[in-house]
């Protein structure tokens, strides 16, 4: 019996101190509860459908910047993937930082962990790569305004060999930028090995390991460039870190819902194959004042809604599954979350 008791005391240990081969981290852009429970109803005509809502482990984010009750989403995702708390505008430096004045303490991400550490790597959103969620994986900058001296810390990483795979809008802008600084962003993407694509239909069979893609608008299959980012970054045996963005706050609440439904359903279809060895966490920068005031069961829930077309303060959901994912439950702070993937990977 003493035997018996010691072996599931070890199992237990054993179990408790599994470790995420890969992590990967679902932005839902503005995305507040409200706008959850909306989109359940949209896509599923009840609430509490989607598969982020049925995620075993569930929480609450909290969300301010280091000095505003309401964050934007460059103090917001600094806050996930760094684990410290800037000032709104910021991405990725610290408190110290003055935005568009002067430079704060540079925080190393959790994509930048896992670079150095070997690990591939990838960013793909459906807002523009250069602007604030996906630039705080990969950037730093004391305005997120400079997108293109952010993004040509694509070709001049801190860690490792810098992010693998690149897919999103802001083609235009992006070549704008990196323009007016001078730099001929195709050739110094080509000098660090990047296949560079303004669609999917340009990919061939040697883009396998590096590719940006810059699309010129949002109007793109987010699960394509998905799937196309995994099969790459997979093939890294170390494992690999991928975040994914989708901007659910427009104009538009049908928009909107539209794209969270989908969303979920990325993340569900990833879920399949890579929940026992990734930590899979969805969370939110920032609620959104999309409102659902009345309606009756059964109508267009869209028509209802009430958006008022401002950040707001409240928490934010947090849905886990996956080695690590134990880890959310309650209240927490969205500073926690970098700590979180931290823990996952074992670091």
């Amino acid at each position: 019996m003493r035997v018996f008791f010691l072996l599931v005391v070890l199992s237990s240990l054993s179990a408790g101190a599994e470790k995420a081969k890969n992590v990967i981290l679902f932005l839902a852009d503005g995305t507040g509860l409200a706008t959850v429970n909306a989109a359940s109803i949209h896509g599923y005509g009840k609430p509490q459908s989607l598969y982020v809502q049925r995620m075993p482990n569930i929480g609450l984010s909290e969300t301010s910047s280091a000095s505003n009750w309401v964050t934007d989403s460059a103090a917001g995702m600094t806050a996930i993937v760094t684990g410290q708390k800037t000032h709104n505008g910021v991405i990725s430096q610290g408190p110290d930082a003055v935005r568009g004045v002067k430079d704060g303490e540079g925080l190393k991400t959790i994509l930048e962990y896992a670079e150095e550490r070997g690990l591939s790597t990838g960013v793909v959103s459906n807002s523009s790569m250069a602007d604030a969620t996906p630039a705080a994986c990969y950037a730093r900058a004391n305005d997120r305004k400079k997108q293109g001296e952010i993004f040509l810390q694509i070709v001049k990483p801190r860690y490792g060999d810098g992010v693998d795979v690149v897919i999103g809008p802001g083609r235009k802008s992006i070549l704008t930028q990196t323009e007016a600084l001078n730099v001929d962003l195709a050739s110094a993407l080509k000098e660090r090995g990047y296949a560079f694509h303004d669609d999917f239909a340009s990919w061939d069979a040697s883009d396998t390991q590096r590719v940006v893609t810059l699309f010129d608008s949002d109007d793109f299959d987010l699960g394509e460039a998905v799937n196309r980012a995994v099969t790459i970054l997979s093939r890294n045996k170390k494992g690999f870190f991928l975040m994914v963005e989708s901007n659910n706050h427009s104009k538009s609440p049908q928009k909107d819902l539209d794209r969270l439904v989908r969303f979920d359903e990325i993340i569900a279809g990833l879920a399949k194959n890579y929940r026992k060895n990734s930590l899979l966490l969805f969370t939110a920068d920032h609620s959104y004042d999309l409102r659902l005031p009345s309606g009756k069961k059964g109508d267009p829930v869209a028509a209802n809604m009430r958006f008022d077309g401002s950040h707001t303060g409240e928490e934010v959901l947090i849905s886990a599954e996956g080695p690590g994912a134990k880890k959310i439950r309650g209240y927490m702070k969205n500073t926690d979350l970098f700590r979180v993937m931290l823990d996952a990977y074992g670091w």
